[in-house]
Parts: C-alpha cells; sequence; structure tokens
C-alpha cells in the first residue's frame, strides 16, 4: 500500500536531490522541541482549533522544493533531517491531500499567504513529479484532481491544464468490459480507493453516466451485504474479491453518492449515502469516532472518511454523519500532544499521545513503541488538520 519511494531511481529525481543538498548546506533539519503528553484545553472554537492545526503541519513539514521559493511540498516525516528536504523519497497522493488541507484553511480564512501557498504546492507537485502532472496510479490522479478542482471553485486558483490533463488520463483508464478504472495502469485491481474518487471527479465535472456506473460497481460488486460496508476491490479476470474494509474507502463511497445525489436528484443515492453513514457509525466507530489506523499511507484514511461525512452532512443533512465528525474532533483534539503550543495528533483519536514517564525533547525519529500512539508520518498529522477542518465547516453551517 505504501509508495513513498516510487520513482526514485530516475536520474532527475537524484540530480534534483543532490542539488538540494548543495542548496540547503547551510539549513538545519527540523528539530522537535519538549512534548506535553497532557495537552491544555486550548481554544474552544473550531476554526481556532483547526487554524493550529494548519499552523504545525506548516511549520513542521512544508519547505521549498529545491530552494525554489515558489514550489513547495510536505516533508513526509517530522523531525526530519536535512536529507528529507531533498524530497528524494515521493509520496503523490499524500502532497494531493496537503493541498486539499491548504485549500481548506484558505477557504475558512482567506488571506494572500494561505492562496500563495494553494499555489506554491500544486506547483511543487508538478515539478517534483517530474514528467507532468500525471502519473499510473488512478487513485493518486483522482485525489489531485479533486484538489485542483475545489482550489479553482473555492478560491478561483486555476490549473486549467493540470485538470484537463489529469480528467484525460481518468478518462483513459476507464475499461468498458469492467465498467470502472483499475487502481493503476494496466493493472487487473479495481478497487474502491481509486473508484471512489474518480467517481467524485467524474460527477464534479459533469459526467455523470460514469460516475452512475462507479456508485453502482461499489454497491453491486464491493458491498458485503452483512455489514453494507464497502470492500477493498476485486481481480479481474476472475472476480476475486479482497475484503478487507478501510475507514476511507466508506468515505469515497459516502463522497459519490453525495455528489450523485445533489446532481441528480435521484433517491437511490440518498439512501445509499445515509445508508454507508449508519454502516459506519455501526461498525467503524468506536464511542462515535473514527476508528483509528497505523502510520505511512493508513494515517489518512481517518480524515479522509471525515471530510466525506461532512460532504454529506452538509448536502444531505444527514445528521449521524455530523455527529460522528464533531465526536471525532473532540476526541482527536482532547487526546493530542503539544510541542511548542501547537498540536500533535495521535493515530487513534480515542487514546492519548503519551510519552514516556520522563518526557523531555523528542528523538530524530520518535516511533510509536516509545512514543505511544505517535507516529512521524505527515499523514498522520493531515488526518487531525482534515477532521478539524471538517467540523469547523460544520459548525460554520450550524450542522
Amino acid at each position: 500500500m505504501d509508495r513513498r519511494n516510487k520513482g526514485i531511481s530516475r536520474r532527475g529525481v537524484l540530480a534534483a536531490a543532490g542539488a538540494s543538498i548543495a542548496l540547503t548546506a547551510m539549513a538545519q533539519p527540523t528539530r522537535a522541541g519538549t512534548i506535553t503528553p497532557h495537552a491544555p484545553t486550548g481554544p474552544a472554537q473550531p476554526g481556532q482549533r483547526a487554524d493550529l492545526a494548519e499552523q504545525a503541519v506548516v511549520r513542521r513539514h512544508v519547505r521549498a522544493l529545491w530552494g525554489r521559493s515558489g514550489k513547495r511540498l510536505g516533508m513526509l516525516v517530522w523531525p526530519s533531517s536535512l536529507l528529507d528536504l531533498s524530497f528524494a523519497q515521493w509520496c503523490y497522493w499524500w502532497q494531493a491531500h496537503l493541498l486539499d488541507c491548504a485549500v481548506d484553511a484558505a477557504h475558512r480564512a482567506h488571506t494572500p499567504e494561505r492562496t500563495d501557498r494553494v499555489a506554491a504546492l500544486a506547483r511543487g507537485i508538478r515539478a517534483r513529479n517530474l514528467t507532468g502532472w500525471t502519473n499510473e496510479y488512478y487513485d493518486d490522479m483522482a485525489w489531485l484532481t479533486l484538489a485542483l478542482e475545489r482550489a479553482d471553485r473555492l478560491l478561483g486558483i486555476r490549473f486549467g491544464a493540470a485538470v484537463r490533463d489529469l480528467r484525460a488520463a481518468l478518462r483513459d483508464g476507464w475499461n468498458p468490459a469492467v465498467g470502472a478504472v483499475p487502481w493503476r495502469s494496466g493493472d487487473g485491481f479495481y478497487n474502491t480507493p481509486a473508484i471512489g474518487p474518480t467517481g467524485i471527479a467524474m460527477a464534479r465535472s459533469g459526467e455523470l453516466s460514469r460516475a452512475r456506473q462507479l456508485s453502482e460497481f461499489l454497491h453491486t460488486r464491493l458491498r458485503d451485504t452483512g455489514t453494507g460496508l464497502i470492500l477493498d476491490g476485486v481481480h479481474e479476470p476472475g472476480g476475486r474479491v479482497e475484503r478487507t474494509v478501510h475507514t476511507y474507502s466508506q468515505g469515497v463511497a459516502i463522497g459519490l453518492e453525495t455528489e450523485l445525489a445533489m446532481r441528480t436528484g435521484e433517491p437511490l443515492h440518498h439512501r445509499r449515502a445515509a445508508a454507508l453513514v449508519r454502516a459506519t457509525a455501526d461498525h467503524l466507530t468506536n464511542g462515535g469516532v473514527i476508528a483509528g489506523a497505523a502510520a505511512d499511507d493508513s494515517g489518512l484514511f481517518m480524515g479522509i472518511l471525515a471530510r466525506y461525512l461532512a460532504e454529506t452532512a452538509l448536502s444531505l443533512g444527514d445528521t449521524t454523519a455530523a455527529a460522528i465528525v464533531h465526536a471525532s474532533a473532540r476526541a482527536a483534539w482532547e487526546h493530542r500532544a503539544e510541542v511548542d503550543g501547537l498540536p500533535l495528533f495521535g493515530m487513534d483519536w480515542t487514546h492519548a499521545v503519551s510519552a514516556p514517564e520522563r518526557a523531555g525533547a523528542l528523538p530524530p525519529r520518535f516511533s510509536a513503541p516509545t512514543w505511544a500512539n505517535l507516529s512521524p508520518d505527515l499523514s498522520v498529522q493531515l488526518s487531525g488538520w482534515m477532521l478539524l477542518e471538517a467540523d469547523h465547516r460544520l459548525t460554520a453551517a450550524r450542522h
């Protein structure tokens, strides 16, 4: 599942990494301060909490790409080393979600600094991807399509050629014999993490017929009839189903049904979205809080589910979806740690981020066995930030 090292063997990446190390030879890697394992209550307003989550990610992770101030990316771990500043490791879809969170923040509180950051992150993704906006993974491209479309729609920041290229790539990936797009170009695995966001992107671009087909694929091929949850994917030919259940798979399926309900007016999609929300509440929450994940890619799973639960609450008035987001945001905030006054979120929002008995400065690479419920991965902190932005949107809309 983790694709962080994808493409690092290319000569261009190595040359750029070397140049970056030279450019940053005088720079210091990011260092952690002292962890506060039992953080004070802090601000009560969701918008203020989202602002602090934004500050934490930006200060700890966001850096200029290869010394170019107009291009930025998020370092994949924190605390970071000088080598991390080279961005030799590449994880396209994490950066797409960082961009999406930056869009959230700029929409919450529009400032020149925030809009500049959105544009710089988009340019950083294009530059680091080396060969253009696209790659061979349809889930990656769908996530970036969604982030760039929202930057245009909500902020007026346009990367029109990028969106055209990405949408064309998603259309080209369509397999009419299966009625879906695969996980990766040339692959026979058709999975929810690619189908869901591709369907949302197609619905938002007006391609409702294909978005409906993707919805139907998920409902008829990948829905577990016992729980009502959406399974991971199916291998074609042969039809062997991967029965793993991920929180973010429910999120993108809910998001797709919500888009179709709003854009077609068909009650079927409203019913499907509501049923998925209920199944998620029944099977993938703990005391009403979204179930925890781990590090690496799965660190993003919780936040993605929160994003699309908020969408269905706002668009369809689903009170169960809103309640899950609010409960999760309270739990994540209450169980956070703090470093230098900024939040540090755990992999499981129902458990405290805790340090050893003698808490001090964080080690260069803290790990879960030493620092309970804590990961150095950007993905985990993006989930917390995404959740708090979703909580703010719901609260601002009085949901």
